[in-house]
């Protein structure tokens, strides 16, 4: 959830540190602190607030060496103030250490070091391990951070720095990414590569149960017995300018507007459109294999849960296999119906989420074949599944995801097009929704070359209170995106539901101040969704419609109308999303929020 970084190197480290630490901001977090060897000793700067507020603090009192640790906090244990701010000390002031991840048996660990004479002065879970490798120090720090975590339970990606083992940094991951970066004469570790991208693009990723040491010319990796790993060097292939704002107000309108590009670049050498076909070596599974699966459960949490949900509905009606959606937060506790010929897809933009990394796993325990959908190269999800299907959409930064879950719903696409002409798709049906894909990008752009209409209507509904977002079939998980985009940046109410639904419960909050945004193109329930339209008219309410074409009778019902272009009923999701994402990013805009970076969220859950 928070950031680290590390350096070790010829360089001043703060200024190092501090800038990966900028670029790490969109993951969210409420104090951010860094830790140098002084030559003297650990020096420690802790900030509550953002960045800026620790680069005060550096520039006030200045800490100059050239190893050190650098971490952005997001409150778990503890409240977000300065004591409880990362780098951690032991007692004698000679250890620091940063972490993400829960130390979940901390309470036990706390008691057991007071007892021993330990003294803490935060109220944080990672202060116990500053004092486990204060116990288990004798000279040779990787040994003592080892036996340290033999006795954590929890999760964990941890630097380490010691002004009496001076010259490398430690770190070690279970559960939260970690990798190292390599360069000329320095070494980088970062929770994320954007933080050191500037500097280099080989990296090597740390997996679970390793723990690295690294100096400026070396770095050597290890599991927690000692034994040296050999560990691939990755290339990342990523542009700096990617992630920069290029213009933009906001990173978040940045990649809205990427979409027809991002879209492109998912579809890209994988549909075969004269054979309605799509090619998807990544997956790993055999001709075979694709006729033999029962079912397919598929696995997410937020945004990437309401594309799971429009894959199931496209691989029930196109490839004709049950499919259910599970909260990857409550796969794993529930005793899910795994079999062999059960394919489990999980979906994670970061490829780190925690709760579905560890529904992968227990589907992979139950014995199914695991399929990721993942935007990062190299995350944990894209290195442990058993297939996969790369988004290509390119760095996100903005904590509400956009790009990525359109990506997402094109990915699935191509998944059940894959799945069905294996079963009974005829070609020509396959042919027509390949045709139909191939639009979807200059459709888009039509929406986005029309965004100042959905700044006009933002301005109108920028003060209101609470939203309702309702659709039928194929767009009922687009209404539930929707209004969770809201909530997310503008922190207006919002709730998303089948329109059929709303005289079942929600019809009781219809008035005059509640916008009622219904997404109501020309498809097989359109009829259905104009009866609810009056439902809500009827009862005084306000009517915002998502329609594709000239239609009497919703136009004479709505306030406000927007048209986005005709396509197969299918594909209306990904072209409805576009709107709803302007319309979310606006009203934060004008009401004067932090749209990249909403309170209390991060961009990538690494903890339960």
């Amino acid at each position: 959830m928070c950031g680290i970084v590390g350096y070790v190197g010829p360089r001043v480290a703060t200024p190092v540190l501090i800038e990966g630490l900028k670029r790490l901001e969109y993951r969210g977090y409420d104090s951010a602190g860094v830790a140098v060897m002084n030559g003297n000793g650990v020096e420690t700067r802790k900030a509550v607030g953002k960045i800026a507020a620790l680069e005060s603090v550096v520039g006030d009192d200045p800490v100059e060496g050239m190893t050190g640790i650098a971490h952005t906090r997001w409150a778990t244990h503890g409240a977000p103030n300065e004591c409880n701010a990362h780098p951690h000390h032991d007692c004698t002031g000679t250890i620091a250490v940063v972490h993400n991840g829960i130390i979940e048996n901390y309470g036990a660990l706390r008691t057991m070091l007071q007892g021993h004479g330990h003294t803490f002065v935060s109220e944080t879970d990672t202060e116990v391990l500053a004092h486990l490798i204060e116990a288990a120090f004798d000279g040779n720090l990787e040994e003592a951070v080892a036996d340290s975590l033999h006795l954590v339970e929890g999760t964990y990606g941890i630097a380490v720095v010691s002004s009496q083992d001076p010259v490398k940094i430690v770190a070690a991951r279970k559960g939260s990414p970690l990798l190292l970066g390599l360069g000329e004469g320095e070494n980088f570790l970062a929770s994320d590569v954007a933080a050191i991208l500037k500097y280099t693009r080989d990296v090597v990723y740390l997996d679970d149960g390793e723990l690295a040491v690294i100096t400026a010319d070396s770095y050597r990796v290890f599991d927690l017995q000692a034994v040296q790993r050999e560990k691939k060097v990755s290339k990342i292939d990523w542009d700096l300018d990617m992630i920069e704002k290029g213009g933009f107000a906001h990173f978040m309108l940045k990649e809205i507007f990427e979409q027809p590009t991002t879209i492109e670049n998912t579809m890209r050498g994988r549909l075969v459109t004269e054979e309605g076909f799509s090619k998807l070596g990544g997956i790993n599974l055999s001709r075979e294999e694709l006729q033999n699966i029962d079912n397919v459960v598929i696995t997410a949490c937020g945004t990437s849960w309401h594309s799971a949900l429009i894959g199931e509905l496209l691989i029930e009606d196109l490839a004709r296999i049950p499919v259910e959606v599970e909260y990857a937060s409550e796969f794993r506790y529930r005793n899910p119906i795994i079999t062999q010929r059960t394919l489990c897809v999980v979906i994670s933009q970061s490829g780190e989420t925690a709760d579905t990394l560890a529904a992968m796993r227990e589907a992979k325990r139950r014995g199914a074949k695991t399929l990721g959908l993942v935007n990062v190269v190299g995350s944990t999800i894209a290195r442990e599944d058993d297939g996969g299907i790369y988004l290509h959409a390119g760095p996100e930064i903005g904590v509400a995801s956009t790009k990525a879950f359109t990506s997402q719903v094109v990915a699935l696409l191509l998944l059940t097009l894959k799945l069905a002409r294996r079963r009974d798709m005829s070609a020509a049906r396959g042919r027509e929704i390949a045709q139909a894909m191939e639009h979807l990008p200059a459709q888009i752009r039509e929406i986005l070359d029309r965004a100042g209409e959905i700044e006009e209507l933002a301005e109108q509904f920028k003060d209101a209170s609470n939203f309702l977002y309702l659709g039928r079939g194929y767009n009922f998980p687009v209404a539930l995106e929707g209004a969770l985009k809201l909530k997310e940046i503008s922190y207006i109410h919002a709730e998303g539901y089948p329109a059929a639904e709303m005289k079942h419960g929600p019809i009781a909050l219809i008035d005059a101040n509640m916008p009622v945004v219904f997404i109501a193109p020309h498809d097989a329930v359109f009829d259905k969704v104009v009866s609810n339209v009056q439902e809500v008219k009827a009862r005084g309410g306000r009517v915002i419609a998502l329609t594709s074409r000239e239609e009497p009778t919703l136009k004479k019902l709505a306030d406000y109308e927007f048209r986005i272009p005709e396509t197969l009923d299918m594909l209306y999701p990904i072209l409805a999303a576009i709107p709803l994402q302007l319309l979310a990013y606006y009203i934060a805009a004008k009401r004067g929020l932090n749209v990249d970076q909403p309170r209390n969220l991060a961009k990538s859950v690494t903890v339960e």
